[in-house]
């Protein structure tokens, strides 16, 4: 007969993250029970584990340092803080509204909390995800895949390669290209221009010295064992051609790691596909909390993190008995706006994290127009001095969200 463990921690945090670490390391000195971090992978840390490059912990830690230098030093401020960090631990199901089953090396267990905070982080969409016809070859990856592979397994990945996506994270499967000794041949962007911000995308070309085929997709793979080409159509023109490589690198495209949103029937946000939350970060169940990339899929790891520390104090308030929220106000994003993050507004809630809006857009405008509405009134319009672009998160300041009612219809922020 199996005999389930059952832990009884104050507050469980799924996902040992930026967002999860760093909520961690927030909350075990102010509370006085465990607080207990599962992972299912090996090491904690996230996506920084495996990306071999700088440019991590600029906003929340103040300096700038490798992806894996970064993890390890969340992971350790965690421990540090006196957070129990259990890796190879996975989530199988709820056992109850603050409660899981989970499997890992100590054999099954049962965690019984009294707060929740889920931050399972995003991934990138694969090839069959993207519907992307051909021969199935060795030699497709999604960023993430790639990096794994090449940074902590220290695997050959081939000599020619065509990245498919123009985001941030596209070149930094660039990056790891290049210290792997593959060439990158193109990169593949359907919009007019990369979506990366400018100073990379003009770096990336010259230190890199990558091609760009904007306003393009990849049609097909070609290929039996291994890659050997891929077919690309221009979407303006619908001319083909074909690009000899050994490589394919999918990036971009992020979707939320929800399946514990889904399957515990929390309330969904249509537009992120993540968990609906408020601006405190509350979930559609009490006393359940989400962080980090889960909700906007996706932005850097260090906004995840102060994703991290704001959850903190949410779930402190919780236990120590803050009352049921005021019914919320929802916010909802028009096109060219695909989604809004957070998606509710309670009032006497805190702003949200950074007090910032965060948004995606399907279009580029140089000089975005901010108009907010509720009841097809105008509350407030702003032109922002910042661009807004596909590919990478739009801020908004909170201060736009002024004068609404909160007896009110839904909010609504669109672009001109």
């Amino acid at each position: 007969m199996t005999t389930t463990t059952t832990l009884t921690p104050d507050v469980l945090i799924i996902g040992g993250g930026p967002a999860g670490l760093t909520a961690a390391a927030a909350l075990a000195p102010r509370i006085r029970g465990e607080v207990l971090v599962l992972d299912r992978e090996k090491d904690a840390g996230g996506i920084p584990r495996h990306s071999d490059h700088t440019g991590y912990g600029l906003r929340d830690l103040r300096r700038v340092m490798t992806g894996p230098k970064y993890a390890r030093h969340l992971v350790e401020q965690a421990t540090s803080a006196g957070a129990t960090i259990r890796t190879e631990t996975m989530v199988t199901h709820w056992a109850g509204d603050r409660a899981v089953e989970v499997t890992g090396p100590q054999g099954r267990l049962r965690v019984e909390a009294k707060a929740v905070v889920l931050a399972t982080g995003a991934r990138e969409r694969p090839r069959a995800a993207r519907r992307i016809p051909g021969d199935r070859p060795q030699g497709v990856y999604t960023t993430g895949q790639l990096q794994n592979a090449v940074h902590l397994h220290h695997s050959e990945v081939g000599s020619r390669a065509v990245i498919v996506g123009g985001e941030l994270v596209s070149w930094s499967a660039a990056v790891t290209l290049r210290e792997a000794g593959c060439a990158t041949e193109l990169m593949v962007s359907q919009y007019p221009r990369t979506e990366s911000y400018a100073a990379f995308n003009i770096a990336g070309r010259a230190l890199l010295r990558v091609p760009v085929a904007n306003r393009s997709r990849v049609t097909r793979i070609i290929g039996k064992g291994r890659v050997e080409a891929v077919e690309i159509e221009n979407l303006d023109t619908r001319a083909r051609r074909t690009v000899a490589c050994d490589t394919v690198v999918f990036t971009g495209d992020w979707i939320p790691d929800h399946e514990l949103v889904r399957s515990g029937g929390l309330d969904l946000d249509p537009g992120t596909l993540g968990p609906l939350t408020d601006t405190a970060l509350r979930t559609s169940r009490p006393g359940v909390f989400a962080a980090g990339n889960l909700l906007h899929p996706v932005d850097t790891a260090d906004v995840a993190a102060l994703d991290g520390l704001h959850v903190a104090d949410q779930v402190e308030a919780w236990l120590t008995g803050a009352g049921e929220p005021a019914p919320g106000l929802r916010i909802l994003a028009e096109a060219p706006l695909r989604w809004v993050a957070p998606g509710l507004l309670r009032p006497g809630d805190p702003a949200p994290p950074r007090g910032r809006l965060l948004l995606w857009t399907d279009r580029s405008i140089r000089f975005p127009h901010v108009i907010v509405r509720q009841n097809g009134r105008v509350l407030s319009e702003r032109t922002l001095p910042w661009p807004a672009a596909p590919g990478r998160v739009f801020r908004v300041p909170w201060s736009v969200m002024k004068g609404l009612s909160a007896q009110g219809g839904p909010v609504t922020i669109g672009l001109r």
